[in-house]
């Protein structure tokens, strides 16, 4: 009797990938959506429990027939995902998650096993059991033995499963799958032979193995008819009816784990010898291999023996590494997934595009030329959008506003810095250079540090009644490098020197106006940077008050206002500045003031 070598390690195919199993680590390669292999590993945990149960026959058959259920779910789920195929989780799984406090995609896995169970038993058990019981309803058949009835049962049942893979093999996304299972029997097949795992040697051999896990679904239906027919036989010994239907269906479920591991064990048998009896008892499980498996291309065989290689460096070394996928999906898959949480009825579609941006660290100008958008760099950007779809404001969400060239780090401690008030920066800016400025009402200090950098010999101060806004706006200055003295001061209060040039974009809403402004303001940003008091006029006069006492003769103040605001602020200031210029903005609306 011939001996075959066999191989310690097994696969399955998956979506547009192989994964490879080993005594002591599992690989799984698959073809990302850029077309290149990526591969995720890992090693099992070895216990004594584990242990003992591997040497026990027919048991270690059973638990591994449902790790490999419950694996096999998960891998292809996963690789689906790597291939750009989503799987998107039903609301129930979804409220599941939520209540069990269990991740997702686990929920998913255990549903898909349990349906597929389910599935299998109705397919494989219920039906051929109903089938085969009307028959016997015929009066002429109705005399015969129950042995004959398990026997017409267990040839319906390889029909319809013979069936139910042709039917599924005219799927053009199965006939991919069925490929890479050629794939998969074809590097094992090679490396049995004793050859150099390279995709011109794995070619020339055969998309049929021995131990396929097709032969062993043909084997479970081989065995089932020997174990049933055992078990309708002892049924009708202790006075049961074994031609009831729904009695046979319980006890074939209730005997499928005794059914499986024998399985199991017959499997591992004939995949060692080579000799007329086991080549008989395998070959309908080979035949059926004709529909579960396809000639592989070039590109599926190096996906197999990209699993079957990490698998082989694994087992043999332990200190080999244990990878991750590297997950890929087309940039305009990404951007829809983003605009589905941002949706354009309701968000600026610019919102999506400024948040890729910070991700993938790209101009926005640069946007579409991306191709691709990975994993890790989706799911940051996925749960920056989740945050703006609280309408947080985006500068918020990202931490971060650009401001006249600067790099302003803003936070709900200080207003966002507009547009317009990098018009209010430059007009100061101009006058700025070689003169002490000092910037009232700084918030965030995008207007001192923008002038500081615009104007390094200027000699610039800003105030602020909030040290919250005072601590973020010397972060500021740091983080651009802009030398900037800090004062924490009530408008005029704590400020004791003249200067040349004060700029202030002060509190302007009127009180019973801030509860009108868009949520991302009302509800987000900090009310002592929005509240005017009850006209908006408040801080304007406060400023008036004091300012010929700190500007020095000469000097020019610079105010940002809101809108309908001008008449009433020109009549505030006419008595302290006899010149006065309003400047628009970029919406041709009456914006800033200039006085001298």
């Amino acid at each position: 009797m011939k001996k075959n070598v066999v191989s310690k390690i097994g696969g399955q195919a998956v979506m547009e990938g192989v994964m490879m199993r080993g005594e002591r680590s599992m690989a799984t390669a698959v073809r990302n959506a850029a077309g290149e292999i990526t591969v995720e590993s890992k090693r099992f945990k070895d216990t004594k429990q584990k242990r003992l149960f591997s040497k026990i026959p027919v048991v270690r058959g059973v638990i591994n027939f449902v790790q490999m259920m419950y694996v096999g779910v998960g891998i292809t789920l996963r690789s689906a995902e790597v291939a750009g195929e989503d799987y998107e989780p039903s609301a129930f799984e979804k409220k599941l998650s939520e209540k069990t406090g269990v991740d997702i995609m686990k929920v998913a896995m255990g549903f898909s096993v349990v349906l597929g169970i389910l599935l299998a038993v109705a397919l494989f058990v219920v039906l051929p059991e109903f089938l085969v019981g009307l028959l016997f309803k015929i009066p002429a058949l109705a005399s015969w033995p129950v042995w004959v009835m398990n026997l017409l049962t267990g040839f319906v049942r390889i029909g319809i499963f013979v069936a139910y893979i042709a039917g599924c093999a005219k799927v053009p996304e199965v006939k991919r799958l069925f490929m890479y299972h050629g794939a998969e029997h074809k590097t094992i097949n090679c490396f049995e032979h004793g050859e150099e795992l390279t995709v011109e040697n794995v070619q020339k051999y055969s998309t049929k193995h021995k131990r396929c896990g097709t032969t062993f679904l043909f084997l479970v239906m081989l065995v089932s008819i020997l174990v049933f027919s055992v078990a309708t036989y002892v049924l009708g010994e202790i006075g049961l009816d074994a031609t009831k239907i729904w009695l046979r269906t319980l006890c074939k479920i209730a005997l499928l784990p005794i059914v499986a591991g024998l399985s199991y064990e017959l499997l591992k048998i004939l995949a060692k010898f080579d000799n007329p009896i086991c080549n008989a008892i395998r070959a309908p499980g080979m035949w059926l291999q004709k529909l579960t498996t396809r000639q592989p291309d070039d590109d599926m065989v190096e996906v197999a023996i990209a699993a079957f290689r990490t698998v082989q460096n694994m087992d043999a070394d332990e200190t080999f590494p244990t990878e991750k996928f590297t997950i890929k999906l087309p940039y305009k898959t990404a951007r829809e997934k983003l605009e589905k949480i941002l949706p354009a009825s309701e968000f600026e579609t610019s919102d999506v595009d400024w948040i890729l941006c910070d991700v993938l660290k790209v101009k926005r100008s640069e946007l579409p030329l991306q191709k691709y958008v990975d994993e890790e760099h989706l799911k940051k950007a996925e749960k920056l959008a989740k945050e703006r779809a609280t309408h947080r404001p985006l500068q918020y969400v990202l931490g971060y506003q650009d401001f006249y060239g600067q790099k302003i780090t803003v936070s709900e401690g200080v207003l966002v810095p507009r547009p317009e008030t990098e018009i209010l920066a430059k007009l100061t800016a101009e006058i700025a250079e070689n003169k002490k400025v000092l910037d009232l009402c700084t918030g965030s200090g995008a207007i001192a540090v923008a002038v500081k950098k615009l104007c390094p010999a200027a000699d610039v101060t800003a105030s602020d009644v909030s040290e919250k806004a005072l601590e973020i706006a010397s972060y500021n200055a740091s983080l651009n490098d802009a030398e900037v003295k800090f004062v924490l001061s009530d408008v005029f209060a704590n400020v004791v020197e003249k200067y040349d040039v004060i700029v202030s974009n002060p509190p302007y809403i009127p009180t019973a106006d801030i509860e009108k402004l868009d949520k991302e303001v009302k509800d987000f940003e900090p009310k002592i940077a929005l509240d005017g008091g009850a006209d908006g006029l408040e801080f304007y006069r406060e400023i008036a008050k004091g300012v010929k006492e700190h500007l020095t003769d000469g000097g020019t103040l610079l105010l940002e206002f809101g809108i309908g605001q001008e008449n009433a602020l020109t009549d505030i200031f006419k008595e302290v500045f006899s010149d006065v210029r309003t400047v628009r903005d970029f919406q041709d609306v009456p914006r800033i003031l200039i006085l001298k």
